[in-house]
């Protein structure tokens, strides 16, 4: 976690719900297969909050072997692409036309100050929605109000229903909102593909006068 996280999200953790769900995760670790590993639990807020200029919000981690790194959407270099970055990686195509990358590492995009935050922190192996409703909702739900506080400028990429919900907590007065159906295969073609949510965000960001991301 980068430094400027530390002293915000310090009391957070001594909240009650969070040590809950903390003695949760203590059991859930010890005898089970939980993803992301541990230590990358919180890989999202390695990115400098001062830095941060867009927040994609995903839903669960992916529960397969070897996938979820801590950032949504993002796996590994090395590991499969899976099929919803598979279809992101299609729409940055359609949309601004740039090439569709060799792996799924999305640490390029958080050094440019995206925040890839997932609703839900941990997932059991196989069981998608397993650790929904066990406080890490919470957790988001004040890491988003925080940025919504604090920031003057942000542009929150919202795909599908968990992250849609939290568009009540976004001032639109001073945030953009981008949203749609989520990337999922089961759910792409519902309104995701054709949403230009790349070349949107960079409009704005260029509005504001800021550096556009490299997708």
């Amino acid at each position: 976690m980068h430094e400027s996280w530390k002293p915000i999200l310090k009391s957070e953790f001594e909240q009650p719900y969070f040590k809950e769900l903390g003695n949760f995760l203590h059991e859930a670790y010890m005898h089970k297969n939980i993803y992301p590993p541990k230590p990358q639990v919180f890989s999202a807020f390695n990115t400098d909050k001062n830095d941060i200029k867009v927040v994609i919000i995903g839903q669960d981690p992916y529960h397969w072997p070897h996938q979820a790194n801590g950032l949504a959407f993002s796996v590994n270099p090395g590991v499969q692409i899976p099929p919803s970055l598979v279809n992101i990686f299609k729409e940055i195509h359609d949309d601004i036309g740039a090439p569709i990358p060799d792996n799924g590492d999305l640490t390029r995009w958080a050094k440019q100050g995206v925040l890839l935050l997932n609703n839900t922190l941990t997932v059991e192996e196989y069981k998608p929605g397993s650790h929904r409703g066990k406080g890490w909702e919470t957790f988001t739900a004040h890491i988003i109000r925080l940025l919504n506080e604090n920031c003057p400028h942000l542009v929150f990429i919202l795909w599908g229903a968990d992250a849609r919900r939290k568009k009540t907590m976004v001032d639109q007065s001073k945030h953009f909102i981008i949203e749609s159906a989520h990337p999922s295969p089961l759910s792409a073609y519902n309104g995701f593909f054709g949403s230009k949510p790349f070349s949107r965000c960079n409009a704005k960001l260029k509005e504001w006068g800021m550096n556009e991301i490299k997708w």
